[in-house]
């Protein structure tokens, strides 16, 4: 279950996970993202029975803009 918190947890008891079709290889440093919530749940894809943070959908969003844009630092 989502935590008001802005984490879960234990992110294996979400369903719905999926990894970007832009991770690719064996760097390990790959997210996945559940779908399917109020929040949106990310975890490592190393640690799929860790926690996992969540944020407001306008939130992730202004975040996956910004890395589109390239706004951080490589």
């Amino acid at each position: 279950m989502v935590s008001s918190r802005r984490s879960v947890v234990d992110a294996s008891s979400l369903t719905g996970w999926f990894k970007s079709s832009y991770s690719g290889g064996d760097q390990g440093e790959c997210l996945e993202v559940a779908c399917g919530y109020a929040t949106v749940p990310v975890r490592d894809s190393k640690a799929a029975d860790g926690p996992a943070l969540t944020f407001s959908p306008e939130g992730w969003t202004r975040f996956v803009t910004a890395v589109k844009h390239g706004e951080f630092p490589a």
